[in-house]
C-alpha cells in the first residue's frame, strides 16, 4: 500500500500505513454488508478514496475547526484524520442518527480522536447563530451540485477561511459557480487539478469574503439553477 501512496507524492509513516491497512479491512467487510460503495478492488478503493481523500494535504494543511459535509461516505474525512490527528477538529454533519451510530464504530477501531457529530440538515445548521461563520475549513466529496455546496456551506464558515470541494473535472457545473458566489459574497482561491486512475478530478477552494447574508441557506429548496 505504501507504494501505492508513494507513486501520488504521498508520504505516509507506518502508524499512517497500518491505519489504512486496517480502514481497507473495515471498508470492505461492510460494503459486502451495506454497499457502501460500488468499488469493491482493493487497488481501486486505495486509488479513488484514500489517496482521493488526501490528495489535499499536497495543497493545503487542515487545522483548528472543520467541518465535513456528507460525513456518512467516509471520505475524505478518515483519510483526512488519519494523516493529521493533532491539528485539526473535526466536526461530522449529518442528518440521519442511524448513520451517525454506524460511523462511531469505525472511530472507535480506528483510534481516531478531536471529532464531534452534528445530527442537523446542512441548510438548517447554517440559520443556527451557533454554528453560523464558526468553522475554519469546510470539506465535502462529492455530495451535490456545487452551487448548491456553496449554499450550504459559505454561511457556515468564519470570513477569510476557506471551502474546499472534491469534484469531477466538469466544466459545465464548475462554470455555474458564478452567480452563486456573488449572492453568498465568496470567491475562487485556488483549483488543483490531478488524476487518479485515469480520472479527472479537481480540488476547489473557496474563500468567503464578507459575512454571508442572513437568508442563506434557503429553507426552502435552494436555488434553481
Amino acid at each position: 500500500m505504501q507504494e501505492i501512496f508513494a507513486s501520488h507524492g504521498l508520504d505516509l509513516s507506518s502508524e499512517q500505513i497500518e491505519r489504512f491497512e486496517l480502514l481497507l479491512d473495515i471498508f470492505m467487510e461492510k460494503n459486502n454488508k451495506v454497499n457502501l460503495s460500488a468499488i469493491r478492488n482493493k487497488s481501486c478503493i486505495i486509488n479513488k478514496h484514500f489517496i482521493d481523500s488526501i490528495m489535499l494535504s499536497k495543497y493545503l494543511k487542515l487545522k483548528w475547526k472543520v467541518l465535513d459535509l456528507g460525513t456518512w461516505g467516509w471520505f475524505p474525512w478518515i483519510p483526512l484524520k488519519i494523516i493529521d490527528e493533532n491539528n485539526s477538529d473535526f466536526t461530522l454533519l449529518d442528518s440521519i442518527g442511524k448513520k451517525i451510530t454506524a460511523v462511531n464504530e469505525f472511530i472507535e477501531t480506528l483510534g481516531l480522536k478531536n471529532i464531534q457529530w452534528i445530527q442537523w440538515r446542512a441548510e438548517e445548521l447554517g440559520q443556527d447563530k451557533k454554528y453560523r461563520a464558526s468553522y475554519d475549513y469546510i470539506v465535502s466529496r462529492s455530495v451535490a451540485y456545487f452551487p448548491t455546496l456553496l449554499e450550504y456551506t459559505i454561511p457556515l464558515l468564519k470570513v477569510w477561511w476557506t471551502f474546499i470541494s472534491y469534484k469531477l473535472d466538469n466544466y459545465e457545473e464548475i462554470e455555474a459557480w458564478e452567480r452563486a458566489m456573488k449572492e453568498l459574497w465568496c470567491m475562487v482561491e485556488n483549483v488543483e487539478r490531478y488524476e487518479i486512475g485515469w480520472q479527472e478530478r479537481v480540488l476547489l477552494f473557496i474563500k468567503k469574503v464578507k459575512e454571508t447574508p442572513k437568508q442563506y441557506p434557503r429553507k426552502n429548496n435552494l436555488i434553481k439553477w
